[in-house]
Formats: structure tokens, C-alpha cells, sequence
């Protein structure tokens, strides 16, 4: 891992904390700088105190989606990669709204394996 990838800071939001938790956990012994949060409000709360390299986000959610999330991080960080991950089908007409809207995000597909996500955050630039 070069240094770079080494100082990267993730930002994993997911209402599952299972899996927000395990991600960071996994995320950190690859050694990234990741953190995990549960809310979308607390993802903005964070992206506003450190700003994020890339955000990791589920995107159905109670109250905010991660995608409307991800524009607002998108914001704060213009910087930050945004990764998101769904099993939803209702995830293709959010992702549609938000590139009408000129925003591009990464979607990968739940389950994801985490050797998957290793190789695409060691991939981006």
C-alpha cells in the first residue's frame, strides 16, 4: 500500500451498524483512516469536521437517503469519492434523480465482499 492510500480517510455510513462497523474495522487494518456512522445527519457532521477522500454509503436509509447525503458531503468535500452500495432496486430511480442532477456516484452492489472494496479504494486516484 502506498502512502497515500495509507492516509486516505473513509467515511462509511450505514444504518446497520453490523455493517458500517465491520467495513471500518476491516477498512482500518488495510490501513485506511475509516470511520463508521449510522445517520446521514452524522455523516454531514463529520464530512464537515474532517473532511472525508471517500465516502462509503448505503443508500436506502430511515429519514435521509445516502445519496441525498452523498450530495451534501459532495459539497462540503467536492474531493470525495462517492462509493455507494444498495441491494435495493429503488436505487436505480434515486441514482437516476441525482446524475439528472449532475452528480456521479459508484454503485456497488450488497453483498459486496471486502477484498472488493480493498481493490477498488486501492484503485482510485
Amino acid at each position: 500500500m502506498t502512502d497515500n492510500q495509507e492516509q486516505r480517510r473513509v467515511l462509511i455510513l450505514d444504518d446497520e451498524q453490523v455493517i458500517a462497523n465491520t467495513l471500518a474495522l476491516i477498512l482500518n487494518r488495510s490501513g485506511f483512516e475509516a470511520r463508521a456512522v449510522y445517520t446521514a445527519e452524522d455523516a454531514i457532521a463529520t464530512a464537515l469536521e474532517s473532511s472525508p477522500d471517500v465516502l462509503i454509503s448505503d443508500v436506502i436509509m430511515r429519514g435521509m437517503t445516502g445519496i441525498d447525503a452523498a450530495i451534501r458531503i459532495s459539497e462540503i468535500a467536492p474531493h470525495c469519492h462517492v462509493i455507494l452500495f444498495s441491494g435495493q432496486a429503488a436505487t436505480a430511480d434515486l441514482l437516476e434523480r441525482a446524475e439528472a442532477s449532475g452528480h456521479r456516484f459508484e454503485l456497488l452492489v450488497k453483498p459486496m465482499h471486502p477484498r472488493a472494496l480493498l481493490d477498488r479504494l486501492k484503485k482510485l486516484n
